[in-house]
């Protein structure tokens, strides 16, 4: 993991969440990206990428000792999605054909742990409160997409 002390550490927080992310996915620029953290089976830190058109999202688990990807990313899209719901605490559900669910919630400051080297480490906060705001519409975009009351595009 490459820290620069003089680097702002939110912002080496976004840049590794972005690396994780982009290392994994041919044209990452299309996608807006959010910090989420798993519940329940799907615990743990994950980045989320989303677009709307088509509409799919992209679900990067990320390992939180240094940031990197934990395991390879997963696209969700008409083709696989099983079930999205928007649960009652807030976060979300979602479920592929081929087993895989995840449930997350997205904060408007998600805190994450900056390991700066094998004894220090300082929990960063990440203000995405506006994209926030722009997840949850875009997941009721796509929850309707599925349902049939609004087009893929």
């Amino acid at each position: 993991m490459d820290i620069s002390p003089a680097e702002n550490p939110v912002d080496t927080v976004k840049r590794l969440l972005h690396e994780a992310f982009d290392q994994q996915i041919p044209n990452f620029a299309s996608y807006n990206l959010v910090a989420a953290d798993g519940m329940a089976g799907s615990g743990g830190l994950k980045v989320i990428g989303y677009r709307r058109q088509p509409a799919e999202l992209v679900v990067a688990p990320i390992d939180p000792a240094d940031l990197t990807a934990s395991e390879a990313a997963i696209t969700i899209n008409n083709t696989n999605v099983n079930q999205l719901a928007a649960i009652n605490d807030g976060g979300y559900e979602i479920a592929t054909s081929t087993g895989r669910v995840f449930r997350f919630n997205i904060s408007e400051r998600p805190s994450v742990d900056l390991h700066l080297d094998d004894a220090v480490v300082q929990s960063v906060e990440l203000d995405q409160a506006s994209d926030t705001e722009d997840f949850a519409d875009f997941m009721n975009h796509f929850m309707n997409t599925i349902e049939g009351t609004e087009n893929f595009v």
